[in-house]
């Protein structure tokens, strides 16, 4: 039935593989459900967050799974939910009671629109639209951006007010452990042992207890220091939807109608590319990208994000897209939407076992997402260096800004905005498609708005 449902034969892949696959995902991501209700519970109850996050996550990735077959995993996007609370609801808002309910009511119609997106095909004529090295600068700059954020999740990489970033200290048990991690994962990858980034998660969470238990891994909570023991003290608490499912307000929204949009396009343009650059660095490595560079059932996997936006902003999470850390199961060898299934139903399993993936820290999940940026990272042998300076240009920014400006949507724009200019100060403008045209006109209003909103 897997076979038939998912045609693993054709995608020269296995059961066993695929479930590998799907549990590396979720271990790869299963830190935002504690960071999201972390972050979001600073304006509405965490509890509810959980659950919202936890639910509307396995519904997404169960859509990306049946509907698109494709080893993408979805869940509430990180900065997006810090748009959400510090931006929206403590910033431009502050002042409104219970100022998440407009931000979820944004949410909901930022997930309608990107349905009917879905279904006129737009950002599917984006994805394929883009310049073929300008993709490949984009998995580049994708591999980049996870190995940092694995990197600064460790405490491998620290800031510093002198030089910006630095190296974090080796007396940290989170840096050492985390580069045994890595090592751990390099070595079991060369001797192609199946399996091998979830063994290095899990050998790593196991150093980690031995390091606490024998003192030298110290829980301080007041640092955000925690054991990395489960405990289930607490219980399971469902009550806490109650109060985020369905907490809309369209009175304000039809009172407010231009600082409504505002708000909605915010969400709009960091989730649509955001989105369309997560696909497009995964596809690339699952080996998804025809001979054309297209994704083919692209519209299905976008439908599958509008739908995870619409269904999280009804249960109560901010907006849902497609997470880059799905890459880390592509490494282990997931092609299909059993992949997906897979951790949609780890999704579920976590309500109830929430103590256990709520226990594994960053620093565990670090060496999956350093070595699987190394794996994106490869994408920088397909760019042509010496070939048209406008395509050679674009996929440098775009390699370069994602990292740098900690944002995937940020390096496809500088990607973007290059590639158009290069072109058009070059005397090859016609090269220049009309979808193209479109992204850098929504690049440029971007770019205004941002200058408006900072004076």
């Amino acid at each position: 039935m897997l076979e038939k449902m998912f045609k693993l034969k054709e995608h020269g892949t296995d059961v066993k593989t695929e479930v590998i696959a799907g549990i590396t995902t979720f271990l790869a991501m299963a830190y935002i459900l504690a960071v999201n209700p972390n972050i979001l519970g600073n304006v509405m109850n965490p509890n509810g967050v959980f659950l919202a996050t936890a639910i509307a996550s396995a519904i997404a990735t169960f859509v990306m799974a049946f509907l698109a077959n494709y080893p993408i995993a979805l869940s509430a996007g990180m900065g997006l939910n810090a748009y959400f609370a510090f931006t929206v609801c403590l910033g431009e808002l502050s002042e409104v009671p219970n100022a998440f309910t407009i931000a979820l009511t944004a949410v909901l119609v930022e997930g309608i629109i990107f349905i009917v997106i879905s279904v006129f095909k737009f950002r599917e004529a984006i994805i394929n639209g883009i310049p073929q090295n300008l993709k490949f600068g984009i998995t580049t700059g994708i591999g980049l951006f996870i190995a940092l954020i694995g990197l600064v999740g460790a405490g491998i990489v620290i800031s510093d007010p002198s030089t910006t970033i630095a190296l974090g200290s080796f007396s940290s048990p989170t840096v050492v452990l985390a580069l045994i991690g890595f090592i751990i994962i390099v070595v079991l990858s060369h001797y192609n042992i199946k399996g091998s980034v979830l063994i290095g998660i899990i050998a790593t969470w196991i150093l980690g207890m031995i390091a606490e238990a024998i003192g030298w891994y110290q829980v301080d909570v007041e640092a955000g220091v925690y054991s990395v023991f489960p405990s289930f003290a607490g219980g399971l608490n469902l009550g806490g939807l109650g109060e985020t499912a369905f907490k809309f307000n369209f009175a304000w929204v039809g009172s407010h109608i231009i600082q409504f949009i505002a708000i909605v396009f915010s969400f709009l343009f960091v989730d649509l590319f955001d989105t369309v650059g997560t696909v497009v660095g995964v596809a690339d490595k699952a080996g998804l990208l025809d001979e054309k560079g297209e994704l083919p059932r692209a519209g299905k996997v976008f439908m599958a994000d509008a739908i995870g936006t619409t269904v999280g902003a009804c249960l109560g999470t901010s907006t849902v897209t497609s997470f880059v850390e799905s890459s880390a199961g592509v490494a282990e060898g997931g092609k299909t939407g059993l992949t997906a299934f897979t951790t949609g139903l780890l999704f579920l399993i976590s309500i109830v076992l929430s103590p256990i993936f709520l226990a594994i820290p960053s620093f565990a999940t670090a060496p999956a997402l350093v070595y699987v940026g190394m794996l994106m990272f490869s994408s920088a042998a397909k760019i042509k260096f010496d070939g048209d300076i406008a395509d050679t240009a674009s996929a440098y920014m775009a390699a370069l800004m994602m990292p740098l400006t900690y944002s995937i949507a940020n390096g496809i724009m500088f990607g973007v905005i290059t590639w158009v200019l290069a072109k058009a100060f070059t005397g090859k403008a016609k090269d220049v498609n009309l979808i193209m045209w479109v992204v850098f006109v929504l690049f440029i209003l971007r770019i205004i708005a941002l200058v408006t909103n900072f004076q």
